[in-house]
């Protein structure tokens, strides 16, 4: 049965800068393209640690942490209670990210394999999406063009039971306001320049643990 009890003590975190370029569209985009649109979705003097023009509580920023012992290193474990990611380094370290949930009972824990990543990705509503929202997703039933609004943002990290894709990803927002909050329709959301710095630290084929979002044992940090 899965616990949520992982990690205590906070440090600084480190990333790199951001690159910048103009912005363009495509349907297969380049990797010209893609860095002008991570540049776009980037603030300017971007640190990680610090950079909040989304007015997210200050605990959504990304910060390394203390692992609880045992944990391997590459995994990701998604706190649902306090809306928290953390991705396990060597060391006994982890980085933690806000992230968003699922609304409702949409969310669905359990242990998944990420067997696929995607920068700037397209984007399709699934049939049951479509089924409870068709004012909304109808739109967009034939898919959606990457780029800065699409719904799975810069990044993607698609989870996997086996070799069956569950529709579920961990993936950037257009709506970074909704970190902290139960707002997808079942994936796990993070700002576009958290998940970027993110997106190069995973490798294929590691586990994702998404915990429960009731229940006791939440996890424990200090600011």
């Amino acid at each position: 049965m899965l616990t949520r009890r992982h990690f205590i003590l906070t440090t600084a975190a480190l990333f790199s800068p951001a690159v910048t370029g103009p912005v363009f569209a495509s349907t297969r985009p380049t990797q010209t393209q893609k860095a002008a649109w991570d540049a776009q979705v980037t603030p300017p003097n971007y640190d990680p640690a610090t950079t909040n023009p989304w007015g997210l509580d200050p605990r959504f920023l990304p910060v390394r942490v203390e692992a609880r012992a045992g944990l391997a290193p590459g995994d990701i474990h998604v706190d649902a209670v306090a809306r928290y990611l953390y991705h396990i380094e060597a060391g006994g370290t982890a980085m933690r990210y806000g992230v968003a949930i699922g609304r409702g009972g949409l969310y669905e824990p359990g242990v998944y394999t990420i067997r696929r990543k995607v920068e700037w990705p397209h984007w399709t509503p699934t049939a049951d999406m479509i089924r409870r929202d068709p004012e909304t997703y109808a739109q967009y039933a034939d898919g959606m063009e990457p780029g800065p609004s699409n719904a799975l943002g810069s990044r993607a990290l698609y989870l996997f039971v086996g070799d069956r894709d569950t529709y579920l990803r961990i993936h950037g927002t257009p709506y970074p306001r909704s970190i902290g909050s139960r707002a997808s329709s079942g994936c796990v959301r993070m700002v576009m320049p958290h998940i970027n710095g993110l997106f190069d630290r995973v490798e294929t084929g590691v586990t994702a643990f998404l915990y429960p979002a009731e229940g006791d044992g939440r996890v424990t940090a200090q600011s």
